[in-house]
């Protein structure tokens, strides 16, 4: 028996995004997420239960304000009271992790697809997916960018605009492009470490 796409996908490997059974899961996604999108402000009701269809698993007060897109939305995982801003985007063929009380500031994206460096590899058609790990307590600032594999520690701030090609630790403050720590914060009681 051959292995599918999807578990490939799954398992960090080469993949074809091509396989009708990955195109069905982006369909479906696409569906749910044009559905959050076009809802009223005032069914708050309505958008949870969309959210709840659509993503791998969804903690207790945790948000997303439309506009927001996906490509598959079942690998994506919202701790309690997490809060994406507007227009967030999150390509999600790997895991993408996010822990409680982190919050996404407006247009953050959040890319797990990858693709092969090498040209004729790369025009060949299979990509590959590395995990997003988002601690608890982050805060991302409008604009940020996450690349695949990236895992940003707890309590961690991530400016605006940065783009975060590599790990980030707990307890600091990183920004720029690339993403770089520009100083370490204190405990949570405010005490430096």
């Amino acid at each position: 028996m051959s292995d599918t796409e999807r578990a490939k996908m799954l398992r960090g490997e080469l993949y074809l995004a091509s396989d009708p059974v990955l195109v069905g899961a982006r369909q479906r996604a696409r569906l749910l997420w044009m559905k959050l999108n076009a809802s009223s402000p005032e069914h708050a009701t309505e958008r949870i239960a969309i959210l709840v269809d659509l993503l791998g698993a969804i903690g207790p007060g945790a948000w997303i304000e439309p506009p927001f897109y996906c490509d598959y939305g079942t690998q994506i995982e919202l701790g309690e009271d997490v809060f994406i801003n507007f227009a967030c985007v999150m390509l999600d063929p790997a895991p993408i992790r996010i822990g409680a009380q982190t919050q996404l500031g407006p247009c953050v994206q959040l890319y797990t697809a990858d693709h092969p460096r090498e040209a004729g590899a790369r025009v060949a058609g299979p990509e590959l997916a590395k995990p997003i790990t988002i601690g608890k307590r982050v805060w991302i600032g409008g604009g940020a960018i996450v690349l695949p594999g990236v895992t940003i520690g707890d309590d961690t701030t991530i400016g605006a605009g940065s783009v975060v090609s590599r790990d980030v630790p707990s307890g600091v403050i990183a920004a720029g492009n690339p993403c770089k720590v520009i100083r370490t914060l204190g405990t949570a009681q405010g005490q430096r470490s």
